[in-house]
């Protein structure tokens, strides 16, 4: 463990260079998830309590770190859109943050126009914030207010986390590959498309932990 809990404080220590830090951890309900601690004092590496962390030097190119999200800086981004069979796929990377934003609603905004269902591709995101979350939100409803499907593919263990603490967890379809994902909303693909259509097209999720969420969501 490279995070050290103490009652209300817990310690982070450095897998580089064992220097530590302490502070209040608001964390999500699995205690596990740390990652509010290891962002607020600067960190990077895992968003669980299980490592690497490294304090904010080591996290500097070549000095232990590296560029790709595990211990260096966080990268992110979204490459682009796909279309395959009549499903567009948006591809995200690295941190979906309010400094990758305006890329996401960008593609999202561009899958959705395009027509047909969505497939968002979560495989190389590692982290999550609320205005991700309500990107992806606000690009569900806009999806199914034509009957389409805005589906997640292969969300880590921490967006899964996320998703369940704001309840979100029964709003988008998921599938463990875009691959899958795309199999089964292509036109004569494997599956019940009908009745992931009926799930997207649930009610909107209501009583969300986090206000920036909801906020966000309206923009």
């Amino acid at each position: 463990m490279t995070v050290v809990p103490d009652e209300h404080l817990m310690t982070l220590i450095c897998d580089s260079c064992g220097d530590t830090t302490t502070g209040t951890a608001c964390v999500l309900p699995d205690a596990e998830v740390v990652w509010t601690l290891v962002a607020e004092h600067g960190w990077s590496g895992s968003p669980f309590a299980t490592g690497p962390h490294r304090c904010p030097r080591c996290s500097l190119p070549g000095l232990g770190g590296d560029a790709t999200g595990q211990g260096g800086a966080p990268g992110g981004g979204v490459p682009g859109v796909d279309h395959l069979d009549d499903v567009a796929a948006a591809t995200a990377a690295g941190h979906v943050d309010v400094n990758t934003a305006d890329e996401l609603r960008a593609a999202l905004r561009q899958a959705v126009d395009v027509g047909g269902h969505v497939v968002v591709d979560l495989t190389r995101v590692r982290l999550i914030d609320a205005g991700g979350l309500a990107l992806l939100v606000r690009a569900h409803r806009d999806a199914r207010e034509r009957g389409a499907v805005l589906c997640l593919a292969a969300p880590s263990r921490f967006i899964r986390t996320v998703l369940h603490t704001m309840r979100l967890d029964g709003l988008f379809p998921v599938f463990a590959s875009p691959q899958e994902a795309v199999r089964r909303l292509s036109p004569g693909g494997a599956g019940d498309t009908a009745g992931l259509v009926a799930v997207a097209a649930g009610p909107d999720p209501g009583g969300l932990r986090t206000a920036a969420v909801t906020d966000a969501s309206s923009r």
